[in-house]
């Protein structure tokens, strides 16, 4: 463990969650100390089982996994089953796959807190869901966030580009208060991979191909549960582009391979965030502060442009 980047990894197990643990898994810099699951993409108990099942194809069932929130703060939900699959991994069982019972019998919220207490100042939160478990660590102890050393966060939308409401991105538009919590009282540095961040960057589906047909365990598993969603295209415009782009977003991936290496992301907007929770038509969108206008201290590191080939390789080393 000594040199190596501490990560705590709280996500709603879908198939770019899937993704992005992979990743960190396969990074040789990378320590993960633990992995807390929460609603969103799937159930509860399904993102706890994808975690599971991830860490049986990767063989580290060593790590600990913590089960956590069921639904947001006001106990509300989103389905996400048409890309992740109504079980959240592509809806290909496996008989063999690891239960429940394996779960550890503390709370995702305690031991979130209990972790980074354990480690202060040197863990980097990755969070890859609706931020529902984060906000609650704060609330449980108001000094949680002065421990960690940063936080990533996939979520958001810097232009007002939503992909389950007007304005929406799913991780935020899932639980609001949750991401306000979050965005407006957190004070480590905090790293937003934003959906629009996701979509300049997204990769070729020539590239899919080769990295799911690499041939090994991880890529056949890899190959397996993106077949609901292999033909499946990501479709962007915005007002840069009259045409419409198809091309392979894993979301998750670019918040957890900032965590591993910063210099993939090469421009960042820094300016303070914070989350509409009235607008009918709003309700979820990330507001970027350019003016400094709400007068916040501190102010988070929105992703900008990224250094495609280093992604690339950090992906492609996910499943050797």
């Amino acid at each position: 463990m000594a040199g190596k980047k501490l990560l705590l990894v709280d996500c709603d197990c879908g198939l770019d969650d899937a993704q992005a643990l992979m990743m960190a898994l396969g990074a040789p810099n990378v320590h993960v100390l633990g992995i807390t699951c929460c609603h969103g993409n799937t159930s509860l108990d399904n993102a706890c089982r994808n975690v599971l099942r991830v860490l049986k194809a990767c063989k580290r069932t060593e790590i600990p996994v913590f089960r956590g929130t069921s639904s947001s703060l006001l106990g509300q939900c989103l389905d996400s089953s048409a890309y992740h699959g109504k079980d959240g991994l592509g809806d290909v069982p496996d008989p063999s796959a690891p239960g429940l019972e394996h779960l550890q019998s503390e709370h995702a919220v305690n031991a979130m807190v209990r972790i980074v207490t354990e480690h202060t100042g040197q863990i980097s939160l990755v969070a890859l869901g609706p931020l529902t478990n984060v906000a609650m660590a704060s609330k449980m102890d108001p000094t949680f966030s002065t421990k960690l050393k940063d936080l990533y966060v996939m979520g958001g939308n810097m232009e007002a580009v939503g992909n389950v409401t007007v304005c929406g991105e799913f991780n935020f538009a899932t639980d609001p208060e949750a991401a306000s919590i979050v965005l407006n009282q957190f004070s480590c540095p905090t790293y937003i991979a934003t959906w629009e961040y996701t979509l300049r960057h997204q990769l070729p589906w020539k590239f899919f191909e080769e990295w799911v047909n690499l041939g090994t365990e991880k890529a056949c598993f890899m190959k397996t549960i993106t077949r609901h969603s292999g033909k499946y295209k990501t479709v962007m415009q915005n007002e840069a582009e009259s045409h419409l782009e198809s091309a392979f977003n894993s979301c998750d991936s670019y918040a957890m391979a900032t965590a591993i290496d910063a210099s993939v992301v090469t421009e960042y907007i820094r300016c303070s965030v914070s989350v509409e929770l009235q607008g009918l038509l709003t309700r979820g969108m990330m507001v970027l502060d350019s003016q400094n206008l709400l007068g916040k201290e501190n102010h988070a590191f929105v992703m900008k442009k990224c250094d495609i080939e280093k992604f690339k390789r950090l992906m492609m080393a996910a499943l050797q």
